[in-house]
């Protein structure tokens, strides 16, 4: 699926940070909801804006970006 064109950016929405098309879920929270282990049915209930498919192309945004940029880790 390609997240270009469910996720956009507008200066006048979430002060421009990346944001699911049509609503104002940020895909940093789908993103902070997955790491802290929240499973999709939760997500979905307290975000009724996202479709399952919004969760899909918000993990297939944060793989471009780990693909595009790196940060330095530790070594050892």
């Amino acid at each position: 699926m390609d997240w270009t064109d469910r996720i956009s950016s507008n200066a006048d929405i979430c002060h421009g940070k990346p944001c699911i098309r049509g609503t104002r879920v940020m895909v940093s929270v789908i993103l902070d909801n997955l790491a802290d282990n929240v499973d999709e049915e939760a997500i979905l209930k307290n975000y009724p804006s996202l479709h399952r498919d919004d969760i899909r192309v918000a993990i297939g945004y944060a793989a471009e970006l780990a693909r595009e940029r790196f940060v330095s880790l530790k070594t050892g």
